[in-house]
């Protein structure tokens, strides 16, 4: 594993424990899970792309637990910190085999959780491209998305609106009847 990516992972797992120790709101878990799928989007690494659906999962069952559901759940989160910052992949994974298993026990669609997010990491990403000049619909086509999907998400932004013109209209006039010989 990466040192980038162990790092982002550790801060996520420590947020969640955070989360899930101090009884904070679960809309932290919410706000944690947005991070995370900009880290996915980035990244592109499947360890990311596991403790991101598992966050999102943990934040779609959070109204469902019990006193006792969470305890374990924190237990699991402390165990799998524990062990990926003493560098044991073995029981780091089995640790994140066991949040799945929790999350599970709850009727959550882990596969439709993964699913939202791929979507959201690839509205992210197409977003990104976006900002770095490409069009709309080049941005969608290169992330496999829809226009739609990508403008609907682009339009609640400030990207589109913040474009401005490195060049004034008239030098690139200028320009354009030079390259043409007028």
């Amino acid at each position: 594993m990466r040192s980038v990516i162990k790092k982002e992972i550790l801060y996520d797992l420590s947020r969640a424990i955070e989360i899930f120790d101090k009884n904070l709101s679960f809309d932290e878990l919410r706000k944690l899970s947005d991070h995370s799928i900009e880290d996915v989007a980035l990244h592109k690494d499947l360890d990311m792309i596991s403790i991101t659906v598992l966050i999102y999962s943990l934040f779609k069952i959070s109204n469902q637990l019990t006193p006792e559901s969470k305890q374990k759940i924190l237990n699991d989160l402390n165990f799998s910190y524990d062990a990926l910052k003493d560098g044991n992949l073995g029981k780091y994974n089995s640790a994140v085999k066991r949040l799945f298993l929790d999350v599970r026990e709850f009727n959550a669609s882990i596969k439709e959780h993964l699913a939202d997010v791929m979507q959201a990491g690839k509205i992210k990403k197409g977003q990104a491209l976006l900002e770095r000049g490409l069009s709309l619909g080049q941005a969608a086509g290169l992330m496999g998305l829809s226009n739609w999907d990508l403008q609907a998400y682009a339009s609640k932004t400030v990207a589109l609106s913040e474009h401005t013109e490195s060049y004034p209209a008239k030098k690139r006039m200028v320009y354009a009847m030079e390259i043409f010989g007028i």
